[in-house]
């Protein structure tokens, strides 16, 4: 299957933008550990940059993007869940696992979060500890607490 890239300078450095013929892929933060030597074009990375742009911007609080998700049927579900984190708001890890039915799984729930190859997009940023504890973020906390500042987020 044909991957496509694209290099986007973010306000938390340079972000890696892999999209496949149907759908946003991955966004990886610091590039340089991913081996990809020279931009590629796709349509959609144009559309993903864009809509990058405006939330960057501030105007932007919703991606509409198509994605190409892959992942467990687990991890789907969790990713699905944190989609619906509206802009501006939190949830925790037990709240993501309860709403997906698996009440005991916010150990994995966290995992799975872990594994989110689409940060930003798919905002796991918004998921945090009980009592509104920063914990976790594949691209560090110092990033996960610039988003939530970003979007002025109401922490728990």
């Amino acid at each position: 299957m044909a991957e496509f890239f694209a290099l986007y300078p973010s306000p938390l450095g340079e972000l890696l933008i892999v999209s496949g013929n149907s759908g946003l892929k991955q966004i990886q933060f610091d590039p340089e550990k991913s081996g990809h030597n020279s931009p590629s074009g796709h349509p959609l990375l144009n559309q993903v940059t864009q809509q990058l742009d405006e939330y960057f911007e501030g105007s932007r609080t919703h991606f509409e993007l198509p994605l190409e998700t892959e992942g467990s049927a687990f991890q789907k579900a969790v990713w699905r869940e944190t989609l619906n984190i509206a802009h501006g708001q939190t949830a925790t890890y037990a709240a993501i696992a309860h709403k997906i039915g698996r009440s005991n799984a916010l150990r994995a729930a966290g995992l799975a979060l872990g594994k989110n190859p689409i940060p930003i997009v798919i905002p796991c940023h918004r998921v945090i500890g009980s009592g509104g504890r920063l914990t976790g973020y594949g691209g560090g906390l110092w990033r996960k607490e610039w988003l939530l500042k970003h979007e002025k987020a109401l922490l728990l």
